[in-house]
Parts: C-alpha cells; structure tokens; sequence
C-alpha cells in the first residue's frame, strides 16, 4: 500500500497495519514516532502537528543544508511538505487496505524564505475523494504567520 508516512506503528498494539483506515494509520504513527527509521521525515526532521479526518498540518525547521544558490530555502522543501499533508490529508480519508499516490502536484510560491527564519507549517485539506482520484489543497506559512506558497494536487486511489 503506497504510503508517505515513514513512521512507525507499535507493532505489539498494531499487527496488521492494513487493517487501520488512513486516519488510525496516520494517528497511530504520530502517537509513536521512530526516529531511527529512514524517511522523509527523518531526513527534513518534518512533525505533524495535526492529524484530522480530511486535514492534516505538518512543520518543519529548515536548516543551511536547505539552502538554494542564491542562501534561502530551496522551493523543494515547501514542494516536499505541500506533497507530504496533502497526501496524507487525502489518506485519512481512505478506509483500511485502500492506498494512494500522488498524481499531480501544482505549487505557487509566493516569497523567498531565509534559512535561519524559523519553523515552516503546512496544512492539507481535502476538497474531494471520488473512487479512482482524489483532490486537496495545501497552504505553507513562516514562522512569522506569512504565506509562502500554496498548491493543489490530484491523488490516485487504489482500491
């Protein structure tokens, strides 16, 4: 089952982790993180800080190794966390054993962030699942409560 969650679940709770619907996945994973195991969560050190039915919001403090060329973060890490609570808003609305991947993804940035400016949080809402797609829309804010940029995106779903 596709999946952009890359935490772990208690496995003495949890012995089939197909059998949870997106939502249970995903609160299970939050309430019992593994730092150990490799990920994009692990590698951008992204935490969730919400995890709704249809919304999910995630944060992530960048580093100087997010730098781009020109010494503010690269557009890939808002691409990476609008990618990251999109999906993954779209998955707690999956039932247990349906999974999904990213189909498209439209991103609009709106301004440069510095390296050293503080946490970066993103929100993912649903706007519609269907039987084969599904849609959502993210927004990413600075630390200081500015939007940074904002996107779409079309999810598969694999029933």
């Amino acid at each position: 089952m596709p999946s952009y969650i890359v935490m772990s679940i208690d496995t003495t709770e949890v012995s089939d982790p197909s059998a949870l619907s997106g939502l249970q996945l995903l609160r299970a994973a939050m309430a019992e993180p593994d730092p150990d195991r490799p990920g994009i969560w692990r590698l951008l050190g992204m935490s969730a800080k919400q995890i709704d039915e249809g919304r999910v919001s995630f944060a992530v403090t960048p580093q100087a190794d997010f730098a781009n060329p020109l010494g503010t973060v690269h557009g890939g890490i808002c691409a990476t966390l609008l990618d990251s609570v999109m999906g993954c808003a779209v998955h707690t609305t999956l039932p247990a054993g349906v999974g999904y991947t990213t189909l498209e993804l439209k991103i609009n940035y709106i301004r440069s962030v510095a390296v050293d400016a503080g946490e970066l949080t993103a929100t993912g809402t649903v706007i519609h699942v269907g039987g084969r797609t599904a849609t959502a829309e993210g927004k990413v804010f600075s630390d200081d409560g500015k939007l940074v940029a904002h996107g779409t995106t079309t999810c598969i779903v694999f029933r």
